[in-house]
């Protein structure tokens, strides 16, 4: 499956982390690439109609917000999560990305 970053902001926000949050978000893309709409819970997980969400375990919990359009997954947006609960902020923030496609 093709992988596409939505801003390339988003891209060289997650290659500029220190190397090993890097290299595990390297693993992870690859899982979605290779996976693509299999690919299921440790990994992903749905977080909105049609948005779901590449889980990134380390120090550093990093989650990548995507979603599936024309066979490729589109990466709307990344966060390194600092707490349980994902915020309203980002929620509504991804939501309107995904909006602004369809």
């Amino acid at each position: 499956m093709k992988i596409n970053f939505l801003f390339s902001e988003m891209y060289d926000f997650l290659f500029s982390l220190d190397d090993i949050s890097v290299g595990k978000i390297n693993k992870s893309i690859g899982l979605l690439e290779k996976y693509g709409h299999t690919i299921r819970y440790p990994h992903t997980k749905n977080i909105s109609a049609g948005i779901f969400e590449l889980r990134v375990i380390g120090v550093n919990n990093i989650r990548i917000f995507f979603i599936f359009k024309n066979e490729e997954a589109i990466i709307l947006h990344a966060i390194i999560k600092k707490t349980q609960k994902l915020t309203h902020k980002d929620l509504d923030y991804v939501i309107s990305l995904k909006n602004k496609l369809y």
